[in-house]
């Protein structure tokens, strides 16, 4: 088979970009539409082999630097990791570019999920009661009178706080805000309890709260 010259496929190349059909070109150029076909698949083949657009901003080290820093709780957001890592970077970029390069790797931002401060001396206790309880009847709950406090904010919110998770990704410490029953601040703290029959009344604590 003779060999189709630089100046042929160039010419072929040209007209596939153009949009002309594989007949169309057969008849300009006078090339077989076998050869006109392979030249099209070797130019089909680099479009799909070239990513195009301009180059990424941040290299593949850059993008494992802020999922490591994003995934050990070091950062929580793109604007801190876009911090983060202009400091090593010769040309600063944007917080969007970073956020980019998180969704590439499958992560997606969430409201951070409260749960309560639960430390490692609670959790014994907890399950303690949960097995002496674990027999208990409907009768032995009736006469149960359970009670709790809580803070009402008069001025703002707790507000929520934002972080970078994977899809399917379990709750950790580093994707949850621990919170805690008081704390200080323009709120309004009340006391109130239920049982069998009904709710008590909800009372507010004007002072600090104790047992009595």
């Amino acid at each position: 088979m003779k060999p189709t010259s630089s100046a042929k496929c160039s010419t072929v190349t040209s007209l596939l970009q153009e949009g002309y059909s594989l007949c169309q070109i057969q008849s300009k150029t006078g090339l077989g539409k076998s050869t006109i076909g392979r030249i099209k698949k070797e130019v089909d083949g680099n479009k799909e082999n070239s990513k195009g657009g301009h180059p990424s901003k941040l290299s593949s080290g850059d993008k494992r630097s802020i999922i490591r820093q994003i995934t050990s709780g070091s950062l929580d957001n793109a604007v801190e990791a876009t911090h983060f890592i202009n400091n090593t970077l010769p040309n600063p970029i944007t917080p969007q570019t970073v956020r980019n390069a998180l969704k590439q790797s499958d992560f997606h931002a969430v409201v951070k999920t409260k749960r309560s401060l639960l430390k490692k001396v609670h959790r014994p206790e907890h399950l303690k009661f949960a097995r002496y309880h674990e027999r208990w009847t409907v009768e032995d709950w009736k006469r149960i009178l359970w009670s709790d406090e809580t803070k009402i904010n008069r001025i703002g919110s707790d507000g929520r706080t934002y972080t970078w998770k994977k899809r399917g990704e379990p709750l950790s410490d580093r994707t949850t805000t621990p919170t805690v029953k008081h704390g200080g601040g323009n709120n309004l703290m009340v006391w109130g309890c239920m049982g069998w029959n009904g709710v008590g009344v909800l009372t507010e604590v004007q002072k600090t709260m104790d047992v009595e």
